[in-house]
């Protein structure tokens, strides 16, 4: 049997326009995939003659040219869910209605509002989230109460969050209330869980900006086709991600292993 065509199912999937392979590696966990009418394990093969199907549905062609895929800049409002599933209400593929099926690259939090990716390439979804850690994110945030020089110090130097010290990021005051952050890292709800270990409550956050491209004039619910320059921009970006999940995981756990020994001897 040749395996010069065949492809890891995730990325077969992702390929077809589907979903990201993250959100295929989830298909397939839930038994929602079937390959030739069997339930496959994670990492199976396809070939070419096999029949894939998502839900009883069979997974179109994979397309080889990218001429005809989708990038687009959305201002998610608050309220939407960052999710493909049909079923959940409020769902932003619903919220976009886009003709073309299209899936978000990222998260961003149900309360919060914002710039978001969507696409129809499953390729660049994985190289941006790959690399997302060396690539900024602007948010603007309000909290419920004053803030202090002391404040902004410490959420700029890190904060202790789900077993691990954030990373140094760029933080500058706008007003008594609202503050500027730029990340560099993705935590499950970080701005929120970095004010919250500090005393303060998020009332209102926004992300402003995605690497190169800014939210601009977007209204809450409307969404643009990135542009070319934006797209060639991005895609410079990510070039020269070459580390396997493995290998950003790997670098990623040794990373905050050294940060918690150094926070543990400043301590002693």
């Amino acid at each position: 049997m040749t395996t010069r065509n065949e492809k890891r199912l995730n990325k077969f999937i992702s390929d077809s326009g589907f979903c990201s392979r993250r959100e295929a590696d989830r298909l397939v966990e839930q038994n929602r995939v079937t390959i030739n009418d069997q339930i496959p394990e994670l990492g199976t093969k396809v070939q070419p003659e096999d029949s894939v199907k998502v839900d009883g549905k069979p997974i179109m062609a994979i397309r080889e040219d990218k001429a005809d895929r989708i990038y687009i800049a959305y201002h998610k409002p608050i309220g939407i869910t960052c999710t493909t599933e049909s079923q959940v209400k409020g769902n932003i593929i619903d919220a976009v209605g886009h003709p073309e099926r299209i899936f978000p690259i990222g998260r961003l939090d149900k309360p919060s509002e914002g710039l978001i990716f969507l696409t129809s390439d499953g390729d660049i979804v994985n190289k941006i989230l790959r690399a997302e850690n060396a690539h900024d994110k602007e948010y603007t945030v309000t909290v419920d109460k004053p803030i202090t020089t002391a404040f902004i110090q410490k959420m700029a130097q890190g904060v202790p969050i789900l077993n691990t010290i954030t990373q140094p990021c760029t933080v500058t005051q706008q007003s008594r209330f609202i503050f500027k952050i730029i990340l560099t890292q993705g935590l499950n709800r970080q701005i929120r869980r970095m004010a919250e270990h500090l005393g303060y409550r998020v009332t209102r956050l926004i992300r402003n900006r995605i690497m190169n491209v800014n939210l601009g004039n977007l209204k809450p619910n409307e969404w643009r086709n990135l542009t070319e320059k934006e797209m060639a921009e991005i895609n410079q970006a990510v070039s020269s991600s070459s580390k396997t999940p493995h290998q950003k995981n790997s670098s990623t756990a040794q990373a905050k292993k050294t940060r918690r020994v150094k926070t543990k001897k400043a301590h002693q």
